[in-house]
């Protein structure tokens, strides 16, 4: 079970590309398997506890096992994380163009894949092992925010015509793909290599993904707070053409696809952003 839980803001300089730090330490005194939704993101693992396993179910050979520091992601399929002792360290979420920024290597290498950060970046493992030997998270993340900004003014910027179109999909206009491509002077096939290859996923996808991460993070405040009012039939139809689905069914296969389970299941007592499998 998770024991603490310690979230930051990094530095303001910063916001544009880390929204938060979850700084962490669970206890898992017999094996604890969760599952992990698929998402745009990259996650970055930074810990110096014991150990955990990342699969993904559809191909285990894309997974990472015996480590407590990796990068996964970004994802379009839920995978399963498996530990058992003590982990402890600090959990970092990326915006593609943040983590492609940050790698300096395109997405495509990392898309559907956990990697020990041994395997990617020296850099990375230098700094897990300096926030294990602060004392305090406090320090920790005031350590992160100097290795980032450092790392930020070293690396070149994530080329313009892609953080737009980037950017254009993570608002909520809900713009389609031949939209994009025409407001960047770009045939649909060429936006789509280009961006996949940066950002590790084809538009399209991206797309899915935003919208399905905008339902599940809604579901904490919605569906928790109120859920003698999303029971029915009516109540899930509503909130599927709020979160731009086009129906109650699309919302589920989306939903099973990509957290392997229904909004309803996932909604229940104790739900959060790791689901127990």
């Amino acid at each position: 079970m998770l024991t603490e839980a310690v979230v930051a803001r990094p530095d303001p300089r910063l916001r544009q590309w880390v929204d938060r730090y979850l700084g962490y330490r669970e206890d898992a005194p017999v094996p604890l398997a969760r599952r992990e939704v698929a998402g745009a993101f990259v996650v970055l693992i930074l810990g110096w506890g014991d150990p955990l396993d990342v699969t993904d179910p559809r191909d285990p050979a894309r997974g990472a096992y015996g480590t407590n520091a990796f990068l996964a992601g970004p994802f379009d399929g839920w995978c399963v994380t498996r530990t058992v002792g003590t982990g402890t360290g600090v959990q970092v979420l990326l915006t593609a163009p943040a983590a492609r920024r940050l790698l300096g290597l395109p997405l495509a290498d990392l898309a559907n894949r956990a990697v020990p950060v041994d395997a990617v970046a020296g850099w990375l493992v230098r700094l897990r092992d300096e926030l294990a030997g602060e004392r305090d998270w406090p320090q920790r993340f005031a350590r992160l925010d100097a290795a980032l900004a450092a790392r930020l003014a070293e690396t070149e910027p994530v080329d313009a015509y892609l953080l737009a179109a980037w950017r254009r999909l993570a608002g909520e206009d809900g713009v389609g793909v031949a939209t994009l491509a025409e407001e960047l002077g770009w045939s649909r096939r060429h936006l789509s290599v280009r961006f996949r290859r940066e950002f590790g996923l084809p538009p399209r996808t991206v797309a899915r993904l935003l919208r399905f991460d905008r339902a599940y993070a809604s579901l904490g405040r919605t569906v928790l707070t109120a859920p003698a009012a999303v029971t029915g039939e009516t109540g899930w139809a509503e909130r599927a053409a709020r979160w731009g689905y086009y129906d109650q069914s699309h919302l589920i296969r989306e939903f099973r696809e990509f957290a392997g389970a229904t909004p309803a299941a996932l909604a229940g007592p104790g739900s959060h952003s790791s689901n127990p499998v």
